[in-house]
């Protein structure tokens, strides 16, 4: 018996689009040949699948088929009800119908009618019917081949989708599934890419799994700052792996592309503060971050005044560091650790007292590092 779309699919005829598009997603995901080996049995269900979804999830087209189940349906009660009302004596024009003929044979024929015809001898494969096979065999392995990328894609882009709904919700695990089984059917999907890589990244901590996407996502990437924000990101694995002179080029090399990242300048400040100790280009990039915060009337981070403040004190430009200290302290009067730091400007000056005092409030505030400089120069 042949099935209606909407038994293939397992869906009532009055089924909601959302309703056929899960069913859909769920078949295609447990029909695809790929998960059983390329058989042909579930080669051929995946396309009945593939095939009723495409009516159905057309509204037009599905409003066309439910007319001609309709009309089917219509016909097929008509000849039912036409063969319960049609008796086994019902005459033509009230005539009854005549018998039969009787069915006349004659005695086989003699040796002397009989002949033999040659057998035709079949003729060869040609060249053009080489041809022809092979053309219809390789029309049929691209068509195969189509339908299978034009599934992994719109399966892909689905998977993608449920992910951005869990990411929104900060559902990190789901969303970070969904990316994955998006990039199964679609290794090179750059959104997917990018959105798991920042999971890893920023929620995981998974430095290496995020610079693995980072960098395949780049491969497919033109658009100049598009390419800007993964070099930026990149370089924030880097240094999160301890790569500091990888961190450098490509954090330089996101800041080539576009110099208004802000977030660029201040993590290439800080590579160059901590890990290779250029404390001049450190002040220059994290001022020129800083800057731009500032201009684009965002909060500035303390942090990076903080690290700023210490690449002036290690190039013993104290008035500066004391500075970038107070601005920190204005925004967040209970930072143990920037009193300390200025107790170490203090002492660097030789104003003991005020150095002192600095690490008794830096202690107070439960920054354990400075009690021990409060021990060594403190009566």
């Amino acid at each position: 018996m042949i099935q209606t779309h909407y038994q293939i699919l397992g869906v009532a005829a009055t089924a909601t689009p959302h309703d056929i598009k899960r069913a859909y997603k769920q078949l295609a995901i447990e029909l695809h040949p790929d998960k059983h080996g390329g058989s042909r049995l579930y080669e051929e269900r995946f396309k009945a699948v593939t095939a009723a979804y495409r009516v159905l999830n057309d509204p037009a087209r599905r409003a066309s088929y439910d007319h001609q189940l309709r009309v089917a349906a219509l016909r097929a009660a008509e000849a039912v009800r036409q063969q319960q009302y049609q008796t086994s004596t019902q005459h033509l024009y009230g005539v009854p119908m005549p018998p039969p003929a009787p069915l006349r044979t004659r005695p086989p024929a003699g040796s002397a009618e009989r002949h033999y015809r040659p057998i035709v001898r079949q003729r060869k494969f040609t060249r053009r019917d080489y041809l022809l096979t092979f053309g219809l065999l390789a029309g049929l392995l691209l068509f195969v081949l189509t339908v299978k990328l034009t599934m992994d894609h719109v399966t892909a882009v689905s998977n993608y989708e449920d992910g951005l709904q869990a990411y929104g919700k900060q559902k990190w695990e789901t969303a970070h599934a969904y990316f994955t089984e998006a990039l199964r059917f679609k290794p090179n999907y750059k959104e997917a890419l990018r959105r798991r890589a920042t999971i890893e990244q920023l929620v995981n901590r998974n430095y290496k799994a995020a610079q693995e996407d980072y960098l395949a996502a780049l491969t497919g990437t033109e658009q100049a700052t598009e390419r800007a924000r993964l070099l930026f990101r990149l370089g924030q694995c880097q240094a999160g792996l301890g790569e500091a002179d990888a961190a450098e080029q490509s954090l330089t090399y996101a800041l080539a592309l576009d110099s208004t990242q802000s977030g660029a300048w201040l993590a290439r400040g800080e590579v160059r503060l901590f890990e290779q100790q250029r404390f001049s280009q450190a002040i220059h990039d994290l001022s020129v971050g800083l800057r731009q915060r500032a201009e684009s009337g965002k909060p500035l981070p303390i942090k990076y005044l903080t690290y700023r403040g210490l690449a002036y004190y290690k190039l013993q430009d104290l008035a500066q560091a004391r500075l970038d200290y107070r601005h920190v302290l204005e925004a967040n009067p209970q930072n143990g650790q920037v009193h300390f730091l200025l107790g170490r400007v203090a002492q660097q000056e030789g104003n003991a007292p005020a150095a002192c005092e600095f690490f008794r409030r830096a202690v107070r505030l439960g920054y354990v590092y400075a009690d021990e400089a409060r021990r060594q120069n403190c009566p």
